[in-house]
């Protein structure tokens, strides 16, 4: 007769199996490469004891090309749920020790029954990804179970945050999965993104690249756009995962998590040092993050996407402890002005908050959309409109502070009244109209200032004079466009008063199944 005590060891034995995945060489050769292990990793992210694991005995059941003699510790992946300082979150990590991470059937059944988890239980959902790709021979059922994934990811978009890590290789269809999640985070020299490698780009096109070159995370970061977090390491990447879910709700059926403060004195909102940080000439250049930082509560700014699209900033930060989404021009590259990169930056941004139920404040300084040939021919007009479209589509609570210019049809797209914004406030410098004064002067004046004895002293006189009558912010005031002129200095004390006014707004859209977005 077997000993219950005889079971409950082979269980641990089986148990210990499953934990040691690959085997100590392969991680040994893991850390070599300066990564941790799939485990490792999940320590490192989780609360202490926090993780229970799900499905660590299932297998694969192919018998082809010797598969039958082989056995995958925890076919390649580990999978379960833990908590983020206290709050529960459900994962998956892949084992790049056991087949190099690749993914087969029972694989990808694994991670669909945690993401389903995920979804019904409403919290969010962050996937490690560490993979060789598709498992060759497990043939198409690899490919299907990568449809699984994908159709999960899709679904449950909007409704729980998905966060993508790459901490090694992704190629070939595992790239979409991460391409679909909310925020993809990458380790500079470790992780790689791309669908087809660099030897069949030699062998297809004759171009020679290194995979770094090709798929790593300053590409991506920078100028694909396809990630939006930059880590030195993995531990880095795996810290920016927990900073994140800080300013996230579990789903889209609860409001972000307040970080409640000491209540301070109205004067400590007071900030003196804004006039100095943006030049009056509205020419002159100046960084949004410098004003972004005397705005928000201090070291609360978390910029996203911050090496892509550098002419707008966006990112979420906290106001008296609530969490925001904030939209800033940055006149520091590119005059601020919109281009198709940016605009793509901006209003998946817009979307996410929204989804999300996180308010939304926009720093407006825009002198329009970049001009030229190849903005034109990339499709500027369908890549702006996808800015009003986003705008126009969101019910948050939506903020614009106009701090010195908006001109033309950038500043109708960056949340204006007439798209729906709640509040628009705008400094006493701000110049709102269909565009510069120089530009406006020389079209409206062109007439006098060509028969004029002096044309310089004529033109520059025409531009103060539609300066002085039109660029500047009561006449839109006078009209309801601009709900108040502000002090700038009180900027911070201004949007606190209107997110409480905004605290419990209620907007509704007409039903239809989903709009159509100029993707």
């Amino acid at each position: 007769m077997v000993d219950i005590y005889e079971k409950i060891n082979q269980l641990y034995d089986k148990r210990r199996q499953v934990e040691l995945g690959g085997g100590d060489e392969r991680i040994a050769k893991q850390h070599e490469k300066g990564k941790m292990t799939a485990r490792e990793r999940i320590d490192y992210l989780l609360d202490d004891g926090s993780f229970v694991e799900l499905n660590p005995f299932m297998e694969h059941r192919v018998s082809d090309f010797g598969m039958d003699k082989s056995k995958a510790a925890g076919e390649g992946v580990v999978t379960g749920y833990g908590k983020i300082d206290g709050r529960p979150l459900y994962l998956f990590a892949q084992d790049f020790t056991v087949y190099g991470g690749a993914l087969g059937e029972m694989h990808a059944r694994k991670v669909a029954a945690v993401m389903d988890l995920a979804a019904k239980n409403g919290t969010p959902f962050v996937g490690l990804n560490d993979s060789g790709g598709a498992r060759i021979q497990e043939g198409v059922s690899s490919l299907d179970g990568y449809g699984h994934i994908f159709y999960r990811n899709s679904i449950y978009s909007g409704v729980i945050p998905q966060i993508s890590v790459i901490l090694g290789p992704c190629a070939g269809g595992a790239v979409y999965s991460p391409a679909i999640t909310d925020f993809v985070v990458m380790v500079e020299e470790t992780s790689q993104m791309f669908i087809t490698g660099p030897k069949v780009i030699e062998t297809v096109t004759g171009e020679k690249i290194t995979s770094e070159d090709l798929g790593g995370a300053a590409v991506h970061n920078s100028k694909s756009g396809n990630a939006h977090i930059k880590a030195s390491n993995e531990e880095e990447a795996l810290d920016a995962v927990k900073r994140l879910i800080h300013y996230l709700p579990s789903n889209n059926k609860e409001k972000p998590p307040l970080i409640e403060e000491e209540v301070a004195e109205v004067q400590s909102d007071y900030r003196p040092e804004l006039t100095d940080l943006i030049p009056f000439d509205a020419i002159r250049p100046y960084d949004v993050k410098l004003i972004i930082e005397q705005i928000v509560d201090e070291q609360s700014f978390f910029e996203i996407h911050s090496d892509f699209a550098k002419n707008v900033v966006v990112g979420f930060a906290r106001l008296k402890g609530k969490s925001i989404g904030l939209v800033c021009n940055n006149p520091k590259y590119l005059a601020g002005g919109l281009d198709i990169d940016s605009s793509d930056k901006v209003s998946r941004f817009i979307r996410f908050c929204d989804a999300f139920h996180i308010p939304l404040i926009t720093f407006e300084d825009v002198t329009g959309f970049f001009p030229g040939v190849k903005q034109e021919h990339g499709g500027i007009i369908r890549h702006g409109a996808k800015i009003l479209y986003a705008y126009s589509e969101a019910t948050v609570p939506k903020i614009t502070v106009i701090t010195r210019k908006a001109y033309g049809g950038a500043y109708v797209a960056l949340n204006s009244k007439s798209i729906g914004a709640d509040i628009v406030y705008a400094w006493p410098n701000a110049e709102i109209a269909v565009m510069g004064p120089e530009g406006a002067a020389n079209i409206i004046f062109a007439k006098e200032i060509k028969e004029s004895e002096n044309s310089d002293e004529t033109r520059q006189e025409k531009i103060e004079t539609y300066r002085e009558k039109f660029a500047n912010p009561y006449v839109a005031a006078g009209l309801g466009m601009v709900d108040d002129v502000i002090d700038p200095r009180e900027t911070r004390i201004a949007l606190m008063n209107a997110l409480e006014m905004l605290n419990n707004k209620q907007e509704e859209r007409p039903y239809k199944k989903h709009g159509n977005i100029p993707l």
